[in-house]
């Protein structure tokens, strides 16, 4: 299943602002032109907030839905504070929930929005406000449905929210793919790092992915894996600094997909970043992770 908010696309942002807020309406609507349409859900059901609060300082869970975040906090997140992005943000983080619990039952599943790994655990940046695979995550372990889980994350960007906030919790494993040379200027520590250099094109990509996705769960066996599937890692991405063809993006998210389904692992897919002024080159990149997705479950586009 692959979950979709009307609410994704709905914020109205300040005239060239750096986020490409419409793609995910686009992808949603190139999705229902190839056979996963029959798996699209939208779902703009809110989080509860208990499940935020497993995760995410309460006093700023507060801030954040009352709109009372200082004014340093919200330029740190990098949106505009309004009820619009209260429902977005809270939509977004229930269907990676929403999306873990089909991976359960059925393998694998989709969030068109999430990977949402800059936010940490009493403030939110780089575009992100609440950590959702870190939520879902603790979400899971609380119901007891899972023992282990492993952030799998190949944004190019280091997943440091995640990293942070999972430190201490031995439950969920943190591996991060990404340029040592990008946002954050200061690295958090994850369980697993692998700071690949600018440029870096797609044969060490694809091995490093290999190795660290197979020692991840070799070491750790999770029982469901959260891969963030970020887009910037293509080499016209404007804030990316990577050097990997549109080919070398679809055969990571294939290999990450193939690998879980291979292990009998649930693998949840959350859509991660993305950044070119062209909305619809960037939703090119983002299509090769569905195009992936259709792959494992014996559909031909």
């Amino acid at each position: 299943m692959i979950f979709y908010s009307d609410t994704y696309s709905a914020l109205d942002l300040p005239e060239r602002h750096r986020f490409p807020i419409k793609k995910y309406q686009q992808l949603f609507n190139f999705l229902h032109t190839l056979p996963c349409r029959d798996l699209l859900i939208t779902d703009n059901r809110p989080i509860d907030i208990e499940y935020l609060q497993l995760a995410h300082c309460p006093l700023y869970v507060e801030r954040f839905l009352t709109g009372t975040l200082d004014a340093k906090a919200i330029r740190k997140i990098g949106f505009p504070w309004d009820e619009k992005l209260c429902k977005r943000t809270l939509a977004s983080v229930g269907n990676t929930l929403r999306a873990a619990e089909y991976a359960l039952l059925h393998g694998v599943a989709a969030n068109i929005g999430g990977g949402y790994h800059h936010a940490h655990y009493d403030y939110g940046a780089g575009y992100c406000i609440f950590n959702d695979c870190v939520v879902a995550a603790k979400t899971l372990l609380a119901r007891e449905q899972v023992t282990k889980v492993l952030i799998f994350d190949c944004d190019v960007h280091q997943g440091d929210g995640s990293a942070t906030m999972c430190a201490s919790d031995e439950l969920i494993i943190t591996c991060s793919l990404h340029c040592e040379q990008n946002f954050p200027t200061q690295k958090a520590c994850s369980d697993y790092d692998f700071a690949l250099p600018p440029n870096t094109t797609d044969e060490l990509y694809l091995r490093t992915v290999n190795e660290a996705l197979s020692l991840a769960i070799r070491l750790h066996q999770p029982d469901i894996v959260f891969y963030n599937a970020g887009a910037d890692i293509f080499k016209h991405d404007e804030l990316g600094h990577f050097a990997l063809s549109l080919a070398g993006v679809k055969q990571r998210d294939a290999r990450v997909l193939a690998y879980c389904k291979q292990a009998q692992i649930p693998v949840v897919a959350v859509l991660g970043g993305g950044y070119q002024r062209n909305t619809q080159k960037v939703v090119e990149v983002h299509l090769q992770l569905f195009y992936a997705l259709l792959e494992n479950l014996d559909l031909m586009v």
